[in-house]
């Protein structure tokens, strides 16, 4: 990151809204669901799949959180509906994770019995910031006895996160379950006792964890937008002769598109994730945090106001 990158990142609480959501319009499908549909009919188009995201983390009650999972059972219906080749991503604060764990496990449930009611759609619970890592991975293990349309997201810059992937990898063999994981770097501010912070060892991290997902029969969703981790995987996949039913690269939209299409074009499964809704300042102000590259179409808008 160069030092004008980096000072625009600083920054970015205080550039007006107006000139954020701007430049967010690539990252984000849309306020709207019809938005979001628009956006997974366009991507399965170009040959990739879609995972849904209605955005709204951290809520302060729980008539939000009914309302998030009332949403959300509409894009299940939605993609049901129009056949695209798509699933949905879930935040479990959005469904009240902070506020109330019990009423958060139910309307998980809701969410995830819809989606068995609309062509058993697959659901994917994110993983958020280190106060809510324990909590989600426990619902997961609880809910995947129940339900086979259910899978997690780790992250590898966390140092527990070996010790999870080994955790549930045992516990879903005894299970006789495939684990499902979207293996990505993570993105909030951690300590450094829990993370890595290093760029490297991110890397490395990634790779070990990857590789233990791989070895014990995990389906992963490899996301990520590093040329370097990208070339690291292809390289695992042909070691083990993975078959595209065990893997699939995962992107974010709106980053590095021509690498998406180049990947497509190579044969590979990719699944680009497609976030929307009116809550999208947060999502955003944490995407340009972590590419701070986009400072230069922030400058930009700035400067010219397109």
């Amino acid at each position: 990151m160069n030092i004008f990158n980096q000072a625009v990142s600083w920054v970015l609480p205080i550039i007006p809204k107006s000139i954020v959501k701007k430049v967010s319009e690539r990252y984000i499908a849309g306020a709207t669901l019809d938005d979001a549909m628009r956006t997974v009919r366009s991507l399965n188009a170009k040959g990739a799949m879609a995972t849904v995201d209605v955005l709204g983390e951290f809520i302060h009650n729980l008539k939000q959180a009914c309302d998030n999972t009332k949403y959300c059972c509409e894009v299940l219906r939605r993609q049901n509906k129009e056949g695209v080749n798509a699933n949905l991503s879930i935040k479990l604060t959005s469904l009240g994770l902070a506020i109330d764990i019990a009423e958060c496990e139910k309307n998980v449930r809701e969410i995830l019995i819809t989606a068995r009611e609309n062509g058993n759609r697959f659901v994917r619970m994110d993983m958020e910031n280190s106060p809510y890592t324990q909590q989600t991975i426990d619902l997961y293990r609880k809910l995947r006895k129940e339900f086979n349309n259910v899978g997690l997201v780790l992250q590898a810059y966390l140092r527990r996160t070996e010790s999870d992937i080994d955790m549930l990898l045992k516990e879903g063999a005894a299970l006789q379950i495939r684990t499902n994981i979207r293996l990505c770097k993570g993105i909030y501010v951690e300590a450094e006792e829990i993370a890595y912070k290093n760029r490297e060892e991110i890397q490395h991290n990634y790779m070990r964890c990857l590789e233990r997902l791989v070895s014990g029969g995990a389906y992963v969703g490899i996301a990520t937008h590093d040329d370097v981790l990208i070339g690291e995987a292809k390289k695992l996949i042909s070691k083990h002769n993975l078959t595209n039913d065990a893997f699939e690269f995962q992107m974010l939209l709106g980053v590095r598109d021509q690498v998406r299409d180049h990947l497509i074009r190579e044969g590979y499964r990719l699944r680009v994730y497609v976030p929307f809704g009116e809550d999208w300042y947060g999502y955003s102000i944490r995407r340009l945090k972590e590419n701070p590259q986009m400072a230069g179409y922030i400058t930009k808008a700035l400067l010219t106001g397109k």
